[in-house]
């Protein structure tokens, strides 16, 4: 009674407790994720404040194609901040459905009811998912609202940049009146603003614009300094070269212009940052300073560059082969060029500064893009080459059209009053043929140092060859580095500075940036570059740090410890092995690669196995039971099969065997497990060696025997114990067949022991007058003749010989005289 009473009240105790943590786990259900939904509730109406102010900035800027850049990458930041908020539910619906599958769907009419609990609990967990899905809901609104906005200013701007070339201006004579008017006006303005703020400089800001200039040369004086000392002859052209290699005239006219525009742009940013940091700039003369540093690195940056193709006063160094009049006139048609090109960029942001008049604009343009238009023609007109009878020759057909082409295209657009498109047109002509130009240069220098034998030849190398010692095969790859090096650095720098004058703007660029790093989809496959190169870098860490480890644990701890070589090189290879395959499978994961996208890859491979890679696969397999097993190791002395020799390298595929002839012979390792393998050092080198010796019948055997057993016994490396035997082996044919058998600690020294045993048993035998026999020789027995294959074809043979014979000699007979004898002819 007591027993069942105790027990009664135990299962009700447990019922009770479970009832309680039920509750608490519907009542935490409940409450927890009430939090989350609040949360992000206001998170998203957060995001949809910003949306509506950014989609009024949109209506505001219009007409500014930079603004509008800027407003689309706050979009796309609202959009990822969105989609985290949305990601932030996925737990809690996990959980949801988990749960709502346990509970089960509510019992049909005419079941049993299920226990209140369970009903609120179902209910409640269904009211919190329906109050996710229409919080995600509002999300997903939101988000098809960015996309749209998003799309609006992508067209916005793509009307803007329509507009700016299909835009048509009147252009009469009034023009020329007004624009005269309005330029006396404007530059009166200009001149009083500009006046205004050089008396405000000098009054307050003196020092700090002193300050600011001069560390800006400083910066640059780093960059040119630092380039000589770099580059050395590589930085400008020698003079005292009278003919130097077209490497040596490609390097120079690259780095020369790069290296010096490079100087003088870092000059212009970092004055123009100080006199900003240092409030030198006011609004007004900021816009226009900034134009005229842009204008300024422009022409200077054409000007260097033309001057390190044409070279007009070192003709050593040209890069194309002109005549010295034609490079100067050519020069000076290019400098003229982007000055005025220059010149036109400056104006028009002065004008806009100072709110002139469209009209002053429009002659402006007008005047600088036929000026343009012009030169470029005469460029394509000059006739900078000689031919063979030392006549004039133009440039090559396609050059000369394409220049004329563009310079006509210039010139008739500006006359019809296409200012938008002509202007553009020149501008490209100057900005982006220079930027071309340049990077046609740099993959041509990058394609001369890839050249056999190229960078060894060139001062950079030769410094490099000098500091670290190195021979001429390493410089060579170091070559091939370079040109890689070069190329890439000419694509970052060129393909966005052409991007920047076609319209493009930096915030386009982050944001192409971003979606190539975050990915994009390729069919069922999302190919994401940043997680390829982070997987790529993450495998290369791992494969650094196990070859680390690897020489760490062999030559430190191993070492140490003196561990077994074999044992050592075991482990050396199993921790190669997997930390290889730990650092791809980290890698996979870092560079997001889903291993179940792979299954159909796997499964060929499997089919793969089964039928074309059965022997890889067991080699494989093998090498992994000889490094578990060990039957043998590195530095052991085997026999397999017609293969004797020592084990120089255990891998999974296959084992390297040096003969003691060395040569290297490797065994596929199915063959070491499924076949015989004898090895002389399994344990340890002990073993023991035979040495066969034959003493003459008529020899003091016992005599022998004692000299034999001395010289064994008396050798240095004959072990004592177990002690040195001589065998009486057989009664042989020619003589006593003795065995010399001994132990020896090291099996790989026991050619030398046998010389030596042997060399003492022939002179001791020769002392004690022991013959050793030799055995008969093949020339001292006459072969027994073979008995004929054929009795009866013999037997005949010999039967018409005796014939033939009885006939001569019957013939001999009857030819002779009675009683008289033939006597001999006379000598």
């Amino acid at each position: 009674m007591f027993f069942s009473a105790v027990r009664r009240i135990g299962v009700t105790l447990f019922f009770l407790v479970a009832a309680l943590l039920a509750q608490a786990t519907a009542q935490d259900l409940g409450k927890a994720p009430a939090g989350v939904i609040a949360d992000q509730q206001e998170v998203i109406a957060s995001l949809a404040s910003k949306v509506d102010a950014l989609q009024k900035k949109v209506e505001e800027n219009s007409e500014d194609d930079a603004g509008l850049v800027d407003i689309r990458l706050q979009l796309e930041e609202l959009s990822r901040s969105l989609l985290q908020s949305a990601v932030a539910f996925r737990p809690r619906l996990n959980e949801i459905n988990a749960r709502l599958e346990q509970l089960g769907k509510p019992p049909a009419e005419g079941k049993p009811p299920e226990a209140a609990v369970v009903t609120s609990e179902r209910e409640n967990l269904t009211a919190e998912k329906a109050e996710i899905n229409a919080v995600l809901g509002v999300a997903e609104n939101l988000s098809i609202r960015i996309d749209k906005l998003t799309g609006q200013i992508t067209e916005i701007r793509r009307h803007l940049f329509q507009n700016l070339l299909t835009k048509r201006y009147e252009i009469n004579f009034a023009l020329a009146f007004e624009v005269m008017q309005a330029f006396k006006a404007e530059m009166t303005d200009l001149y009083s603003t500009v006046s205004s703020w050089i008396r405000f400089v000098v009054s307050f800001k003196l020092k700090s614009m002193l300050a600011a200039t001069f560390c800006a040369l400083a910066a640059a004086a780093v960059i040119i300094i630092g380039g000589r000392r770099m580059f050395g002859r590589l930085f400008e052209a020698d003079s005292r070269v009278e003919e130097p290699s077209y490497l040596s005239r490609l390097s120079v006219a690259f780095w020369s212009t790069l290296m010096q525009t490079s100087a003088l742009v870092v000059f212009l940013g970092v004055t123009y940052f100080l006199f900003d940091y240092f409030a030198v700039l006011r609004g007004d003369i900021g816009s226009m300073l900034s134009s005229l540093f842009y204008v300024i690195a422009i022409v200077f940056f054409v000007s260097r560059l033309g001057m390190a193709v044409l070279s007009p006063k070192l003709p050593n160094w040209r890069l194309i082969p002109v005549e010295s009049g034609a490079a100067r006139w050519l020069m000076l048609l290019i400098i003229a060029t982007a000055f005025f090109t220059g010149l036109d960029y400056f104006l028009s942001s002065v004008y806009q500064v100072l709110g002139s008049p469209v009209a002053l604009t429009v002659g402006e343009a007008l005047a600088s893009t036929v000026i343009i238009g012009v030169l470029v023609v005469l460029i394509g007109l000059v006739k900078p080459f000689v031919d063979e009878d030392g006549r004039p020759k133009p440039w090559p057909r396609l050059i000369r059209y394409v220049l004329l082409t563009l310079g006509g295209v210039t010139i008739v657009a500006a006359l019809l009053g296409y200012i938008g498109l002509a202007r553009f047109v020149s501008q490209q002509i100057v900005v982006t043929g220079a930027i071309l130009a340049t990077m046609y240069i740099g993959f041509l220098s990058s394609q001369a140092i890839n050249e056999e034998d190229a960078f060894i030849k060139t001062t950079v190398g030769r410094r490099i060859k000098r500091m670290f010692a190195l021979d001429d095969t390493t410089l060579d790859q170091l070559g091939l580095v370079t040109s890689i090096v070069i190329n890439l650095l000419v694509l970052v720098v060129g393909v966005p500075l052409i991007l920047f004058q076609w319209g493009f703007q930096p915030g386009d660029m982050i944001t192409w940036l971003y979606r190539i790093g975050t990915g994009f989809q390729i069919g069922s496959f999302n190919f994401s570059p940043a997680g390829i190169l982070s997987g790529i870098v993450v495998f290369a860490l791992g494969y650094f740090l196990t070859r680390w480890f690897q020489g760490w644990l062999d030559g430190s701890v191993m070492a140490r410890g003196k561990v077994d070589a074999g044992v050592r090189n075991s482990i050396r290879v199993a921790v190669g092995y997997a930390g290889v395959a730990l650092a791809g499978l980290i890698a996979i994961s870092a560079a997001g690669i889903d291993l179940s996208n792979l299954a159909l890859v796997a499964g060929a491979l499997s089919l793969g196995i089964g039928f074309g890679l059965q022997n890889v696969v067991s080699n494989f397999v093998s090498g992994l039971i000889l490094l578990a097993e060990r039957p043998f190791k590195v530095g052991d002395w085997i026999v397999a099969g017609a293969v004797s020799g020592t084990v120089k390298k255990i891998s999974v595929r296959a084992t390297e065997i040096e003969t003691f002839q060395r040569q290297s012979v490797i065994l596929p390792n199915s063959e070491l497990i499924n076949s015989a393998v004898g090895n002389w050092t399994h344990r340890n080198k002990l073993g023991r060696v035979d040495i066969k010796v034959g003493v003459a019948y008529d020899s003091d055997v016992k005599r022998a025997y004692e000299i034999m057993l001395d010289i064994a016994r008396s050798h240095p490396m004959v072990l004592k114990n177990p002690e040195p035997f001589v065998l009486f082996a057989n009664f042989g044919p020619a003589a006593l067949e003795f065995e010399i058998r001994f132990f020896l600690a090291d099996l790989l020294g026991s050619n030398t022991v046998q010389n030596d045993i042997r060399f003492a048993v022939i002179d001791a035998f020769a002392r004690a007058h022991i013959d050793i026999p030799s055995t008969a020789r093949a020339h001292d027995t006459k072969p027994a003749e073979k008995w004929p294959a054929d009795d009866e074809q013999v037997e005949a043979q010999v039967a018409e010989v005796e014939e033939a014979r009885s006939k001569r000699a019957a013939e001999a007979t009857a030819g002779r005289k009675p009683g008289k004898s033939k006597k001999p002819d006379p000598e």
